[in-house]
């Protein structure tokens, strides 16, 4: 069966031309015709659209990339970008969350710890990834498996992917609060390099239990933000419906963070994005882990821990005139 085709409202103008360049190059094919300058100006015109729509998108249209269902995960990243891979499961207190994913690999052949959320890729596999909202036990996974990359010193990759942690009664009961407060405080004292990167969709707190490290990187159709801009706009509005005037205010784009200075580098992705060429996404995230990873190592634990310790007091900071 083939695979459904999701296309986003905007990108209607573009699936339609690249649609008639499919079909005319097939039935040249079939009637052994030659339209080759045709189609060149074809491609030429889409390519020109493609920059067109992809340079002017609005905050929520990058929203809807972000959370597009084709784009890559945390284990399609992992399986791209690794030559070896073992995932490790559980908390050690109550159970394994498989919202939240990590394990040891190979990355450009040195040993790391590769951590992140995990979507689902249909109803089913979202059920069971929780929509990759992750749980306490999630957090304390996650915990376990730094503390453990610490000791061994293996550099640690956190790829973030969540609409937020999970918000039910039982993740309440369970200490959600202090499973990510306990994170943020002890990500902050591990002296080998920590990467984060923003792979999709960065929401709230359940983002930031594996967004504290030396470098923070943000794919360029992520968002990174305090709260859904749905949630913004019903707790402004009563009005969920108003998101769109939310995300524009909460400056959820790699743009707005970088201006900011909460992240430190954008990493661009292939023309339409990430989901529609996943395997040059890949590449060129590795090649910026790599090349991260290789500056952060040229450090002493104690400059890597002071450095980190700076970049976050940084945020947030303004001058008042008088």
């Amino acid at each position: 069966m083939a695979e459904r085709t999701i296309v986003l409202s905007f990108e209607k103008p573009l699936v339609e031309l690249e649609q008639r360049i499919d079909q005319i190059r097939e039935l040249a094919r079939e009637n052994q015709v030659d339209v080759a300058e045709q189609l060149s100006q074809l491609e030429q015109r889409a390519d020109h659209l493609r920059q067109e729509i992809f340079s002017t998108l609005s905050p929520s249209q990058r929203m809807q990339i972000a959370r597009h269902p084709r784009r890559p995960s945390t284990l399609d990243y992992i399986q791209s970008m690794t030559e070896e891979w073992v995932e490790l499961h559980g908390d050690r207190c109550l159970r394994d969350d498989p919202a939240l994913v990590g394990g040891i690999g190979r990355l450009g052949g040195q040993p790391v710890l590769i951590l992140g959320h995990q979507k689902g890729r249909d109803t089913k596999d979202n059920v069971l990834r929780n929509f990759g909202m992750a749980s306490p036990g999630g957090y304390r996974k996650a915990l376990r498996l730094m503390e453990h990359a610490d000791r061994f010193r293996l550099p640690i990759i956190t790829l973030i992917d969540t609409p937020g942690a999970y918000p039910g009664v039982s993740a309440e009961e369970e200490g959600q609060g202090e499973a990510i407060a306990v994170n943020l405080r002890e990500m902050f004292h591990l002296e080998v390099p920590i990467i984060c990167t923003v792979i999709g969709e960065g929401g709230s707190g359940g983002a930031l239990g594996l967004g504290i490290g030396d470098h923070l990187i943000m794919l360029e159709y992520s968002i990174y933000t305090v709260a859904t801009p749905e949630a913004c706009a019903a707790i402004l509005w009563r009005d969920s419906s108003k998101a769109p005037k939310a995300a524009e205010a909460l400056k959820i784009t790699a743009t707005d963070l970088k201006k900011l200075g909460v992240i430190d580098e954008i990493l661009p992705e292939p023309p339409g994005a990430a989901h529609r060429q996943p395997l040059l996404a890949a590449s060129a995230l590795k090649q910026c882990l790599l090349k991260n990873l290789n500056r952060l190592q040229q450090l002493s634990p104690a400059d890597r821990l002071q450095l980190r310790y700076q970049k976050f007091r940084r945020m947030g900071v303004f001058a008042e005139e008088c």
